[in-house]
């Protein structure tokens, strides 16, 4: 029992005054007329009798009423177990559905134990039932109906997702805000680490939850080996140069010898044994790929040794085509710009270009839409029906790629781009022997990977105009350096630099390289994508031009999730789990997509016993709270004060009574 508000106990001083009132009282005489007194004799009379108190009963109910008035103010209570008195409870039961719950019989027990909470659980209270995956997924309303929530506790089937217990309280959290009516949670879950939050406050609960967890899992790690990553390509143009490594990981396991088998298609392409230490990690490599042309389902799978050999594979799309053509003009006395951008292109195992280069007197007759994108290098002029060619190739959506030099110096703009040309800048007769980069906009795809072109020096440039254009490079002097510009639905790129070693030394240094190979994959179009994403990855699935046209998804069972209105205007979809996903895109191109589960649900660690502790009673205080929050919650004070009042009341109505009756009294005797 305790005082809330122990100041006002200082009234019961005040009990004092109704003993002085029937004290006073005592001294109180009528005096009579009388002739003299001097026959009277003087002497002391008794105070004794003054002393005694009459109606003691009188006086107990007032010195009551002043006790039970500083006791009511004073608001006592008593500690009492929470909803003890309740007729009914808010309960939720939530089971983890993660890809982890897969091990063993981890998600049979935790919905053996759901389905027995039903049971157990008074006809009175009102229960949800939810399960948590990435996030929490509410199966049933708050209902009463032990059918609908074991029938919906029966459907959790499990999920490829990873759990994330920092989700789960910010769902309770959101509830506790909807509704302040107190609310019990129980969590079936394996309680594995990876799904706590990186901040513990993340997971600090409201008052009004009371959060219980029941791991279904045992406080030992369970041993378990994953194929935890693929390094492969994408895309494949020559198969011998391929490439695919695999990483081999054991959590809590001792040290082993692990078979990894290459599949592609369905069938095992090759085999590879690693000796995986205990708790570590082991790679195996595989070199050629022999795939058929399109996309091709490969996968890298070990031996099963384990409780949990549904992460003993790991799925990778690799698709399959010829290079593509890309069309290099240049001055016919020019030979080394095409020999430094060829092997460019030629270092760079994935970019998938095969380069045509001829001198532009002798390209009159192409058809540029044959080719990813044109490149123009240095050309002091286009013949005519080549650039109107050219011309009407880029505003369909093609792409030109422009690099000057002295010969497009004598012109007074630049062919396509359409800005004047200021003038050449030789650095050596301006008194500096070069120039170098002073601003790069790492935003722009050509130079994402390498933004800062320290060290490459220039000695001739072109002045050009940058007009409406996007400038991503300048030098220290300020004059662009590489500029890019829309023209209907396709661009123009200008370097305003030769791609040889005598207007500046940037193809003898390593920023070469990936330079041209980003550009070339920008312009022709060509995505960069991953050969497997996670489960719960977003797809584009169309672009802001696409709207209104059909786009396909085939989920793994070969069925269409996308609805004939979501098939015309959704934006991306969500991959829900494990498996190969087809992507029939509106620009016509097929691509397949490789969705795995995320890796750290492999890793089959338990939260320790303190954190979760932590967890569970932190819905008392502030952020990380103590062990001592949880029994703190279950008991709540429970106020008395109004029982004070009600005592307070009688005893008025009887000191009333008593009071008008001995006041009679009184009268009489007078």
């Amino acid at each position: 029992m305790g005082l809330l508000s122990p100041w006002f106990l200082g009234g019961l001083l005040a009990v004092g005054l109704p003993i002085y009132l029937h004290l006073l009282r005592q001294h109180k005489s009528t005096p009579l007329p009388f002739a003299s007194l001097m026959f009277f004799e003087k002497r002391t009379q008794s105070s004794i009798k003054h002393r005694r108190l009459r109606y003691l009963l009188l006086l107990a109910l007032r010195i009551a009423l002043v006790a039970l008035l500083a006791l009511a103010f004073a608001n006592p209570f008593i500690n009492r177990q929470a909803g003890a008195d309740a007729g009914s409870r808010r309960i939720l039961a939530v089971v983890d559905e993660s890809f982890s719950m897969r091990a063993g019989n981890r998600l049979a027990d935790a919905k053996r134990e759901a389905l027995a909470l039903i049971d157990s659980r008074r006809p009175a209270d009102r229960m949800q039932v939810g399960a948590l995956g990435s996030n929490l997924r509410m199966l049933t309303e708050s209902i009463q109906d032990p059918g609908e929530l074991k029938a919906a506790a029966g459907s959790i089937k499990g999920s490829d997702s990873q759990a994330s217990y920092g989700e789960l309280t910010r769902a309770l959290r959101s509830l506790a805000q909807a509704s302040p009516e107190p609310l019990e949670v129980h969590l079936y879950t394996d309680a594995q680490k990876s799904a706590l939050p990186s901040n513990f406050s993340d997971l600090q609960l409201p008052g009004s939850v009371k959060l219980m967890v029941h791991a279904v899992a045992g406080e030992k790690p369970t041993p378990n080996w994953t194929v935890q990553t693929v390094t492969a390509p994408s895309s494949v143009w020559d198969t011998k140069k391929v490439r695919i490594q695999a990483t081999v990981a054991g959590f809590d396991t001792p040290a082993a010898k692990r078979t990894v088998t290459l599949n592609v298609n369905g069938r095992a392409a090759a085999n590879k044994s690693v000796d995986v230490p205990a708790n570590g990690r082991a790679a195996a490599e595989f070199t050629g790929l022999d795939i058929p042309y399109g996309a091709a389902r490969c996968e890298i799978r070990i031996d099963s040794a384990d409780a949990f050999p549904q992460d003993d594979r790991s799925l990778f799309a690799v698709e399959r085509s010829d290079p593509r053509r890309v069309l290099f003009l240049h001055e016919a006395r020019d030979t080394k710009s095409p020999l430094f951008f060829r092997s460019a292109l030629a270092a760079s195992a994935e970019s998938g270009f095969a380069l045509e280069a001829m001198p532009v007197e002798q390209a009159a007759n192409l058809t540029p839409s044959n080719y990813a994108f044109t490149v123009l290098s240095d050309v002091m002029g286009v013949p005519p029906q080549l650039e109107e060619s050219l011309a009407k190739y880029v505003r369909a959506g093609g792409a030109v790629w422009i690099a000057a030099g002295p010969n497009l110096a004598r012109r007074q703009s630049v062919p396509l781009f359409g800005e004047a040309v200021n003038e050449g800048k030789y650095f050596s007769r301006a008194g500096a022997m070069f120039s170098t980069v002073g601003q790069m906009d790492a935003t722009h795809p050509s130079v994402f990977r390498a933004a800062r072109w320290e060290g490459v020096k220039f000695y001739y440039v072109v002045d050009v105009k940058p007009g409406q254009s996007r400038v991503a490079g300048r030098l220290s002097d300020s004059t662009p350096l590489l500029m890019e510009k829309r023209i209907g639905e396709g661009r123009v790129l200008v370097f305003t630099s030769t791609f040889d070693n005598l207007g500046n030394d940037f193809p003898r240094t390593p920023l070469f390289v990936p330079f041209v190979e980003q550009t070339s994959r920008y312009l022709s179009g060509i995505e960069e994508r991953a050969p497997s994403v996670l489960v719960g990855a977003f797809v584009d699935l169309r672009t802001a031009r696409e709207r209104s046209v059909s786009v396909d998804v085939i989920d793994p069972d070969g069925q269409h999730p996308l609805s004939l209105a979501e098939s015309t205007s959704a934006q991306n979809y969500q991959l829900p789990r494990e498996g190969y996903f087809e992507v029939r895109r509106a620009n016509g191109r097929h691509e397949l997509i490789a969705a795995n589960p995320d890796r750290r649900e492999s890793d089959l660690a338990p939260v320790p016993k303190e954190n979760l502790d932590l967890w569970t009673g932190s819905s008392s205080g502030a952020a990380g709270g103590n062990s001592g929050g949880r029994a703190a919650e279950e008991r709540k004070p429970w106020p008395l004060w109004w029982y004070f009042m009600f005592f307070l009341l009688l005893s008025a109505v009887a000191e009333s009574v008593l009071a008008a009756k001995y006041l009679g009294v009184q009268r009489e005797e007078g």
